[in-house]
């Protein structure tokens, strides 16, 4: 694709016999927030440290701009930021002489600093706390003080690795709202998440499991290739009903959503045959009725196709 920012082939990553990420291949557009999505131990952060030129891939490669990334990525570097999930601030420096810290790194011209610090500073309204501590800040505002410092020096493309992890819905958003505003100026964004919610505010989405791409695509396209009819199951006893349903014949999944069971049933099963089957298995359910697919629902239907584990959703 001549509007790829990155090119991924065949990337895989062994750690002795233990095969962390498989074969990937995918291309990643200009402009575009490409999220890489799965549990822990998908190979999600492996995946992203090979892209960031910091981990070497087994095999395969990434072009970044024409630049390898396996061959050359101190030539690749320059033309991207990477922030792990736990970045590395400086918890004795401040706010601003972390970011000043980062900008002599990336080399930034000291007569452009002003003018990135004050647009930094006011799409991460840190500017009334650059005299502060980074260690007496809080996680969310420690999180945008690191992806501050990735914007430092206007990077192509931006690596973050479950940039929410652990931070408040409030600074959540935040962070969310200022990556949207960075794919709006032409950034090209790929992050991980293992929170499905947030997957779908992506462009598109790789689904990843035990190294493995899943799926790639829109997240809209993968909720509505979802085939079969999805319930909503409410009952007292979840984790009960759950069980009674696993394994029956028509039944694909059947999965734990907070107080709720989604079963997935295959095209033609009768919708009105789970309630009756909790009712004798004495389960009664309190309310059952069709919902749309979210990407969950999707990722719990994929693993339960490939064989890897039993169907028993991300919940339980």
């Amino acid at each position: 694709m001549s509007d790829a920012a990155l090119v991924v082939s065949g990337l895989s990553r062994h750690f002795g016999d233990v095969v962390a990420v498989r074969d990937l291949s995918f291309e990643v557009r200009r402009g575009e927030l490409f999220g890489i999505v799965g549990p822990d131990g998908a190979g999600k952060t492996t995946t992203l440290r090979m892209l960031a030129g910091v981990l070497p891939p087994t095999s395969g490669d990434a072009l970044l701009g024409g630049v390898s990334v396996a061959r050359a990525p101190e030539r690749a570097k320059p033309r991207l930021a990477y922030m792990p999930q736990r970045f590395g601030l400086y918890d004795d420096l401040t706010v601003r002489e972390n970011l000043d810290f980062y900008a002599d790194l990336y080399r930034v011209p000291r007569a452009d600093r002003p003018a990135r610090l004050e647009r930094l500073y006011h799409f991460s309204n840190l500017g009334e706390f650059e005299g502060r501590l980074a260690g007496q800040l809080s996680g969310g505002m420690k999180q945008k003080l690191s992806l501050s410092c990735c914007l430092i020096h206007h990077p192509e493309v931006l690596l973050l690795d479950e940039p929410t992890f652990g931070v408040d819905p409030i600074s959540r958003r935040d962070l969310w709202l200022i990556l949207h505003q960075m794919v709006a100026e032409g950034v090209t964004i790929v992050l991980s998440t293992s929170y499905m919610d947030e997957a779908e505010r992506c462009d598109r989405v790789a689904m990843l499991h035990e190294g493995s791409v899943l799926a790639l695509d829109t997240p809209a396209r993968l909720q509505a290739g979802l085939d079969g009819t999805l319930l909503s199951i409410r009952v007292d006893r979840p984790r009960a009903a759950r069980a009674a349903l696993q394994g029956e014949a028509g039944v694909r999944s059947a999965a734990l959503f907070g107080d709720s069971v989604h079963v997935l049933l295959d095209a033609g099963v009768d919708p009105e045959w789970p309630a009756r089957t909790l009712v004798a298995a004495g389960v009664p359910p309190t309310s059952v009725e069709p919902v749309d697919a979210s990407l969950e629902d999707v990722f719990i239907d994929l693993v339960a196709r490939s064989g890897a584990v039993p169907a028993g959703g991300a919940h339980a």
